[in-house]
């Protein structure tokens, strides 16, 4: 979609899908899948992506994303060839969508936990995430993705499950150079309760429009509703 003076608008989304287990307690991996089509996104960061146990196989396979949807993996060189994301996050984009840079970021803090980054179309910069369950875990997290930034965050995207459930504290590293927007109330699916998904904009980057997806069938196919935002870019 294009803009004003030469922009284009981007749409982003965040989607943790509780490995594609619904609230009906079924595994059903096409669910996901009629769900992502229906957001109209150009890139989604997906949360819960892997199942748990084992070599954490995909449980939203690539094959069934390549079939089925317009999207496809951005693969994680250093993730196991069963997995479809790195700590269970992936990044999936438009078939078409040029990738580089593609990056793995092992979180601290008292669980396993992980970022995946990507830039796309030769200048944005997308990182996916799934921070801890604790804050002070969440406050280093965010500290080390920023490291990772190397000396400029650029134009960069930051977007995930942020397990924070305060709209003014938990996630202050970001302050300074990201603007954090919460599309709105998108946890638990069957009631939604908190703004715990989040998409953080560099400050250059200026954002049109944002959501939630409350569609009937988002609303049984995860325990989270998907969140998105539009965005400007050059």
């Amino acid at each position: 979609m294009s803009g004003m003076n030469g922009t284009k608008t981007l749409r982003l989304a965040s989607y943790n899908i509780h490995k594609c287990v619904g609230l009906d307690r079924r595994r059903k991996p096409g669910r996901i899948v009629d769900v992502l089509n229906a957001i109209g996104a150009d890139v989604i960061a997906l949360q819960e992506a892997d199942r748990r146990l084992g070599d954490r196989p995909a449980a939203l396979p690539a094959a069934m994303i390549e079939a089925e949807t317009d999207f496809r993996p951005v693969l994680s060189p250093g993730a196991h060839a069963a997995s479809l994301g790195w700590h269970g996050n992936a990044i999936l984009v438009r078939k078409g969508t040029a990738t580089e840079n593609i990056s793995e970021i092992t979180l601290p803090g008292t669980e396993p936990r992980g970022a995946l980054s990507v830039a796309i179309n030769g200048r944005l910069r997308i990182i996916a995430t799934h921070l801890g369950l604790r804050r002070s875990d969440r406050r280093q997290q965010l500290d080390h993705i920023l490291a990772n930034l190397a000396g400029g965050t650029g134009d960069t995207v930051i977007l995930g499950d942020f397990n924070e459930w305060s709209q003014r504290r938990g996630l202050e590293p970001l302050a300074d150079d990201f603007a954090v927007h919460s599309p709105g109330r998108s946890f638990h699916a069957a009631r939604p309760m908190a703004a715990l998904d989040r998409i953080a904009l560099s400050r250059q980057l200026a954002l049109r429009d944002g959501g939630v997806i409350q569609t009937k069938r988002a609303r049984v196919a995860s325990d989270h509703l998907p969140v998105w935002v539009d965005i400007e870019v050059a």
